[in-house]
This record gives structure tokens, sequence and C-alpha cells, in this order.
């Protein structure tokens, strides 16, 4: 095996430690890069660190970016693409790229200039603007923030009046506790059906041939209740370029070689028996989506990004089942109080009740004299996966996997995956979306 020097960058939150560490336990040279002062512990003892990651590019074999966030501003699609510009092999966006997240009008410009469907939306400046919307055309809708307030994800709000009321009395509320911080926000007709995320990995020029489909499951407590979080757990399977990739990305390729995208993009969509309409783009590496990705290729996860991020078409090989991811978490998670994690959960030991760590993923934890520990500020520290040949052999196995941890005062959803097994894969089926590898 040819040994390859890989650079993982966070230039802002440490997103990225998990896959970070399975390049370097696949005996691959890693150097990390943590801008966020309170998160720079994360990954220690896991993973070797750099202080200066601009002074370790010309090292770097591949440079890799796991968000589009510079600090508070969005920016690391322009440094991948100056890296790329001098000759520099990287995985991440592009100033483009980068914007389909920020601004979600120009993401909806973007899907309609190329044919794909989408939804009625409205972006406004004005809540009052806005209210009178809902107030003329009355209607259940979704509230979708803009600008750096989009990432508190709590404040995503989907509608369940038909006549609208309870988007306006949200949008009044918005404006006397976030209008100062929000430039603006999208409002979305909601539409019923099923929501999935079809995520392609992008070489620069084309997507390689595996296509992966997963379910995200973004409130705090079982049955879909409670705040938005980033992400409580995901479920997923990997399939070939059926018509939910053709309607939607297999119309954008041509833009995206044109841009030199190079790793993950995802598209998350409502399906149902009348058509594909896409909701939003995440054009970076998903949370936990690609700790389960990772997993779920059982071929080298390094060589796959070396090839993805030189241009090369990638000989991967993944899990030919179904598969969850379950994120575990301590207090205040989702929220932010230094008082309740300091008393809870700050530096707390994670145990382990067996010697296995199959399936056990990191995001905030660090290991000291050989004792997981949590690190950082958020109260997220593992990621637990499962593989199956059914969505239910895969939810047992992960669960199975929680029993055997210890952490007090640790939380997490009981029903990742649920909602493939009580209809929405048989739906989906039905519709004719799957088609050839769906299964």
């Amino acid at each position: 095996m040819d040994t390859h020097r890989f650079l993982f960058v966070s230039a802002d939150a440490a997103l990225i430690t998990d896959l970070a560490w399975q390049v370097h336990t696949e005996g691959h040279d890693v150097k990390y890069y943590i801008e966020a002062e309170s998160d720079r512990e994360i990954g220690d003892g896991f993973v070797p660190k750099t202080d200066d990651w601009e002074a370790d590019v010309e090292w770097a074999d591949v440079i890799v970016f796991d968000d589009i966030w510079v600090g508070s501003d969005v920016g690391t699609g322009k440094l991948a693409r100056e890296l790329r510009e001098q000759g520099k092999a990287v995985v991440g966006g592009t100033p483009n790229t980068d914007h389909l997240e920020e601004d979600r009008g120009y993401a909806m410009e973007v899907l309609e200039e190329h044919g794909v469907n989408t939804i009625e939306h409205h972006i406004f400046d004005d809540f009052d603007a806005g209210i009178d919307h809902v107030k003329e055309h009355p209607a259940p809708y979704v509230i979708k923030p803009l600008g750096e307030v989009q990432n508190v994800k709590r404040l995503l709000y989907v509608g369940n009046e038909d006549d609208g009321s309870d988007v306006v009395d949200v949008l009044r509320a918005y404006k006397k506790a976030w209008g100062h911080r929000m430039k603006g926000f999208q409002l979305q007709r909601k539409v019923e059906g099923v929501e999935i995320a079809i995520c392609g990995f992008f070489n620069g020029e084309e997507f390689i041939d595996r296509v992966n489909f997963n379910f995200e499951h973004k409130k705090l407590f079982p049955g879909n209740i409670g705040p938005q979080t980033g992400e409580m757990g995901t479920s997923m399977f990997w399939a070939g370029q059926n018509k939910l990739f053709e309607e939607t990305f297999g119309k954008l390729e041509g833009w995206l070689a044109d841009e030199g995208y190079v790793g993950s993009i995802d598209i998350n969509c409502i399906v149902n028996g009348t058509g594909i309409y896409p909701l939003e783009f995440t054009p970076r590496f998903g949370y936990p989506t690609i700790t389960l990705q990772e997993e779920s290729i059982e071929s080298s996860t390094a060589e796959f990004f070396y090839d993805l991020a030189h241009g090369n078409d990638p000989d991967v090989e993944v899990h030919n089942g179904y598969q969850i991811a379950i994120r575990v978490v301590l207090p205040p998670f989702p929220f932010d109080d230094d008082k309740t994690y300091d008393e809870n959960s700050r530096n707390a030991a994670v145990v382990f009740e067996t010697e296995s760590r199959d399936g056990i993923h990191v995001e905030d934890t660090k290991k000291v004299d050989g004792q997981w520990r949590v690190a950082g500020e958020s109260g997220m520290p593992l990621v637990v996966t499962g593989k199956g040949e059914t969505m239910q052999s895969a939810r047992r196995r992960a669960y199975d996997r929680i029993d055997d941890i210890v952490m007090p005062n640790m939380y997490y959803r009981d029903d990742i995956g649920e909602r493939w097994i009580d209809g929405d894969g048989d739906r989906l089926q039905a519709w004719g979306y799957l088609g050839p590898g769906g299964e």
C-alpha cells in the first residue's frame, strides 16, 4: 500500500475528527488543524495535529476541508479553489457551491436554470412583508432563516395550520427576538411526502457510480418531537444512479464540473406520487452522515478520497444493505449553557463495557492516557453505527452497541430508522423512485 499524506482543515469548529482518525488508522500520514479555540483539544490522542495548516500545504498529498465556514464567514470554497489553482489535490467546494448553502434563493435559481423541479418559495428581508404574503396566500409554509442564524437549527419552523396562522405567529415572534440577526428568510410551501437526501460524490468532472440515499432525524426526541438539532441520527443505503439521482444531480453534473467541485454533495428532497421537490443543498460533508458513509465504505476510505481529490474514478466497495448512525449526546445539547455543561459533561469519561470499538465513532472526544473523554463544548461525544441486510437488523446492531457505553446523563433517539420500516421504503418503491439497485 502506498502511504499518502492527508491534511484535514477545520477552519471553524472541529467536525471531521472521525474521518481523519479513520485515514490515520489505515496507515496514512495525517495532520489535523482546528481553528476554533474551544475545539482544539478535540481529537487529541486520536490524530496528529498542526497549529498552522497553511505551512503544511506543500507537505500534503490531499487537503480536506470539512465545512464551508471560515470562522463566522463563508469561505473554504475560495481557499479550495486557490489551492487547486496551485496544483494541489483538494476535497472541498468553490465560492459558488458554498453559496448554494448560504443563500437558499440562489440554490433554487441554480436548480431552476438546470430544469430541476422546485417547490414554490419566496425570499423576504422584511418580516412584515412575509406576514402579509401568508395572509394573502394562506397555506402551510416552512420558515427557513437566512444568514448566520441559519445554523441555529431550532429557528427552522414547519407550519401545521392550513391557513398559515401559526407561521404568522412565529414570524412575529422572530421579528422581536431575532430581527437584529436574521438578514432574511425563505418561505417555502409545505409539501407532504417522504423526506430523503440524495448524496453523490464528485471528482471534479463527474459523479461516481454509487449514490448514497439517506434519511435525516433532526429533532431532539423520538417521534420527531422537540427542538431542531443539527442531526440526531441518520439511516441510509447505497444504490445506483436511479430516478431520484437523474432528476436532481443528473441535471447538475455539467454545472458542478464547470465549478470543479470535489467531494460529497447532498440535496434534501420531499418526494411523493407527483414529483421530486428539492429543499436544500449541503455542498460539503454532512454530519453525522459522513461518519456512517465512512463506516459503510468497505474498501479503503483513504484511497477513496485520494482518488476523488485527484480526479480519478474511485474503485469503491460499499455495504450492500442498510446502515444507521445514532448521535449520543450530553447536556445541554442542543443548547448552550456553560454551567450545565461544566457540571454534567466537561471532560467526562467515556466508558465501554466491552473491548470492541466496532461501530464507535468520535465527534467531540479526546483520548488522555488511553481513556476516552468528552472534549469541546457542544456535548456531542459519539456517533454509534450499525449495518445489516435489513434496516431492522442495522438498528439492532447499533442499539446493542449503545448498550455497552456508559456515560452518566447521556441521551439519544431510540427510533432512528423506524420511518423506513413504517412505510417510507414501501412508498418510495411504489412511486417508482428507487429503480435499479434501490434495495
